[in-house]
Parts: structure tokens; sequence; C-alpha cells
């Protein structure tokens, strides 16, 4: 069975910067480009969707001076990633609720999904301002409206991008190993791997690394 949709809890940046002996930001800035390699070893080896947490409901809770260099750090460089995924047929998705997010931010965001929109690649989604307990009262809330029934299935067509298929592996990475509310719909038949690197450290080796992993799991979904 192929691994169609990898998900990724991008956990350590902070704890890189540390251990390097330097300041929180640069953590961010480096978990960057772990995220352009990962995507780049995504593609090479067939994967059509990789998602990645990168920002928590409860990511509000740290420091305002950090708060506020990741929302700069979004405004300034998701639409210029969704241009360089544009140019390799990628498509970009941001899974999330807009509460407390700047309408700057939120236009930025709209902008980097019409770019990308038609491009038929590899998916690549960012989990932002994301709360899986939240995606699904969310879509709770919106079937309450307009279905006349709330099954299993009307919740799923409701979740923020419905058209994204469950996930097949999560990888966590800096050795923690609990889910924290990462796509906790998708995520209900997933297998999980957590590796010890920091987010910072990875790169597209690892890849390779995760669809070795996945190959050995057997899945049965219950049955």
């Amino acid at each position: 069975m192929s691994l169609v949709h990898l998900g990724i809890i991008a956990d350590g940046n902070r704890r890189w910067a540390k251990s390097q002996g330097l300041p929180t930001i640069e953590g961010h800035k480096k978990g960057l480009e772990s995220i352009k390699k990962l995507v780049d070893g995504a593609m090479r080896n067939g994967i059509k969707y990789i998602t990645f947490y990168v920002f928590s409901t409860e990511n509000w809770g740290r420091s305002e001076a950090e708060v506020s260099y990741i929302m700069k750090l979004a405004e300034t460089r998701i639409l210029k990633y969704a241009k360089e995924m544009k140019e390799k047929n990628g498509r970009m998705i941001i899974l999330g609720s807009k509460d407390r997010v700047s309408p700057k931010l939120i236009s930025t965001i709209e902008k980097a999904e019409k770019l990308t929109e038609d491009c038929d690649g590899i998916t690549v989604g960012f989990c932002f301002n994301y709360g899986g307990e939240k995606e699904i009262a969310d879509a709770a809330t919106i079937a309450s409206n307009v279905e006349k029934e709330i099954t299993p299935e009307t919740i799923r067509k409701h979740l923020y991008h419905p058209e994204i298929p469950d996930i097949d592996m999560v990888v966590r990475t800096s050795g923690e190993e609990r889910i924290s509310g990462f796509m906790l719909w998708r995520a209900s038949y997933a297998e999980f791997m957590f590796v010890k690197k920091y987010f910072p450290e990875m790169n597209e080796d690892d890849i390779k690394e995760i669809l070795k992993e996945y190959e050995k799991r057997n899945r049965r979904f219950g049955k």
C-alpha cells in the first residue's frame, strides 16, 4: 500500500536553536528550509500530499515576541513559497481557523491558495492556527446548519479542505511522542513514527527513511 498522504508534526525548532546557541527565531527560519527539503523529497518519491503542523491554536500562549515573529514570517514567506510551488506544479493549502489571524495574513493566505489552485502535482498543506478539536467542532457547526442528519460523512464534508484524504503516516520530530491535536479526524487510522531529530535537522533523505518504515507496517484498519 503506497503512502499517499504524509503528515509531519514539525517539532523542535526552538530546542534546535538553543542547542546551537542561537536565538529562537533562527530555529523557525531553519525549519522553513527543512520544509522545502522534505517537500522536494516527497515529490521525488511520489507522495501526493504532505501536511505540516506548524502553528497550533495553543501556540498563541508563547511569548508575544515569538508569536509576532512567526506571524511576520508567515506574511513574508507564504506567497513567496507559493510562487516556488507553482513553478513545480505544486498546490499549497492552509488548514486552520481565521480567529486572531490578522486580515493582512488572511489575505496573503488566500492569494497563495488561489495562485496554486490549478496545480495538480503534490499538495502541500500547512496546519496554521490549527486545532484538531476545533476543526471537528467547526465542521459540526456548519453541518448542523446545512445537513439533514449529522453523520461521520456529513462531518467529513465540512472539514477544512475536505478534498484532502486521510493521513497514512504521521511523523513527529524532536523525540516527543504525542499527537498534540494534529489532524484528529484524518489521522484516526494513521501509522505513527517518532524521530529524535529536531525538525530543522530533517532533509530529503528522511523521506526515504519514512517510506522504508511505512513499508514495514501492516495496516488493517481495525479489520
